[in-house]
């Protein structure tokens, strides 16, 4: 394995700096930039390919970095001193071991097929940290796959990842850019699950979501935080619901991750009484 030791800021620093910070320069390079033990160890567990880990060779690392520089094949690591570890790093106390990530593709096929699907599909987010709560939500309460449309924030985006607390290796997310194969891909969907439905939120509605039976196959459309779900998906939906709010609230909505949250709780709640859920949905995956 190769070891470049990095201990200025040479063009081998400026090029771990665009990747942590460029958009274009994850994208033209395929990669990203995580850190954290939870972040790092669900790269590990759920298959990500690790190209390179950063850290400082002199300090003292723990057995778990150590075990992880043992095991995990790389392409090369680089070795960088204490103060650029440091400027890398977005912790008050650095971490000791980052990596570079090679992003997934973003095929359907990563998303399983199963009788009943629980989709989601989030448009044009504006908020990194939203688009990370959704994430970790979507893992939390057995969502099977997350689909991001529209210009928006971008996945990979270190903000994003860290917000996920490691969901985001776990989640299926896919950027689909191209409209007509996201349409083939859900009508598709709806053949193999003609109970399929598509499911909206609009504050004009006056169908609350828990009228609704969500125990066959379910896709919740997730509208932009400022201008909510375009017209395009709002006549997709078979269905626009809404969120009961208390009559004596100032609030005119939800912020879109507790939204968020509150759609895909219902599923899990009318699955779980319908006993289609698992233990690990319901919370108990330890």
């Amino acid at each position: 394995m190769n070891n470049i030791i990095i201990q200025s800021k040479s063009d081998q620093y400026q090029f771990l700096e665009t990747i942590k910070h460029n958009r274009n320069k994850r994208f033209k390079n395929n990669l990203f930039f995580a850190e954290g033990v939870r972040n790092i160890n669900g790269a590990v567990r759920f298959g990500w390919t690790i190209r390179s880990f950063l850290y400082d060779p002199q300090s003292a690392l723990s057995d778990w970095a150590r075990g992880l520089l043992a095991q995990v094949h790389t392409q090369c690591n680089y070795l960088l001193s204490a103060s650029l570890m440091a400027e890398l790093s977005d912790r008050e106390n650095p971490s000791e071991l980052c990596c570079l990530v090679e992003m997934k593709p973003d095929d359907f096929s990563r998303i399983p097929d199963s009788p009943a699907p629980f989709l989601a599909l989030f448009d044009r987010p504006s908020n990194k940290g939203n688009l990370g709560t959704v994430i970790r939500t979507c893992d939390s309460l057995g969502v099977e796959g997350l689909l991001l449309t529209g210009h928006g924030v971008d996945l990979y985006d270190p903000e994003v990842v860290v917000a996920t607390m490691g969901s985001f290796f776990s989640m299926p997310v896919l950027r689909c850019p191209d409209e007509p194969a996201l349409d083939r891909y859900l009508a598709q969907l709806r053949l193999k699950h003609p109970e399929l439905q598509i499911l909206g939120t609009t504050a004009k509605s006056d169908l609350p979501l828990y009228e609704v039976d969500l125990t066959g196959g379910v896709v919740l459309l997730i509208g932009n935080e400022t201008m909510g779900l375009t017209k395009r998906y709002k006549e997709s939906a078979d269905r626009l619901v809404t969120i009961p709010m208390a009559s004596s609230s100032y609030a005119s909505s939800f912020n879109v991750a507790c939204a968020a949250t509150v759609m895909m709780y219902e599923v899990t709640r009318q699955r779980a009484q319908k006993g289609e859920f698992s233990s690990r949905v319901l919370g108990e995956k330890g």
